[in-house]
């Protein structure tokens, strides 16, 4: 299937987002030989700053193949952001409604046309104490199971360096130049879920080792090792609690 064209609004876009990236970043961009030259593809990115969403898809649009990203619906309702978004043809996100549906029935209707949509499966920047990928939610390998296209990881880092996430201050730190680092990997194998229901169970295994390719590219970018087990936001939240109460006892 072919690539589909970047397109006017795309275009435009990245003549206004290019420019102050090239100056005020430095780009070390690595396996761009693993984007996929055609047909539709799933990328599965992890998040550590608000800024990263503009390296990674400077990145991508590079490569001649640009990603389509899912993003809050809030964020599609108005102004400059808004207007982008729709005419770009990014994918509303709607929690917990009865429209929470339809971003999956688009990203899979995207792929089947041979485009790339771009997950961050863990839903919302990290908030791993050491900035690692969080454990994932399954909507990633759920469209990828369904449609059995190549799942991309993709690390980076740099941007939280220059804005990091949840800080108490809205700081922006951009000098010294901080360099922006993308790095893609070979598709994600998942053979060993073909022809398994899409269970709970197989879904969150899926994801498991989807973000195990992220966590082993971004270890090779950052010359450490991530912990054993990934952080887990929604057990954290519960042992806080766990402890408050127990406090509140004493």
């Amino acid at each position: 299937m072919p690539r589909r064209r970047i397109g006017f609004w795309y275009r435009l876009a990245a003549v206004i987002a290019k420019p102050p990236l090239v100056v005020l970043f430095k780009r070390d961009w690595r396996g761009m030989e693993h984007i996929p030259a055609d047909g539709g593809f799933i990328t599965a990115v992890n998040h550590n700053s608000y800024l990263d969403p503009l390296s990674y898809a400077h990145y991508q649009y590079n490569t001649g193949r640009v990603p389509r990203f899912l993003a809050k619906a809030g964020l599609f309702k108005s102004g400059f952001v808004g207007t982008m978004l729709r005419n770009t043809g990014q994918i509303p996100v709607y929690r917990e409604t009865t429209n929470a549906l339809d971003a999956f029935r688009a990203a899979v209707d995207a792929i089947e046309r041979g485009e790339c949509v771009a997950f961050y499966p863990e839903g919302t920047l990290t908030r791993d104490p050491d900035m690692w990928p969080m454990a994932g939610k399954t909507g990633a390998a759920r469209v990828a199971l369904l449609t059995k296209v190549p799942v991309i990881p993709v690390a980076q880092w740099g941007a939280n360096l220059a804005m990091p996430p949840y800080a108490k201050e809205n700081k922006l730190s951009l000098f010294p130049r901080k360099t922006l680092i993308v790095q893609a990997g070979p598709p994600v194998d998942l053979s060993r879920f073909d022809g398994l229901e899409p269970t709970p169970e197989v879904l969150r295994e899926a994801t498991e080792v989807i973000m195990a390719a992220i966590t082993a590219i971004l270890e090779q970018v950052r010359g450490e090792q991530a912990p054993a087990e990934p952080y887990d936001h929604r057990k954290a939240r519960l042992e806080q609690r766990r402890k408050a109460a127990e406090g509140g006892t004493k």
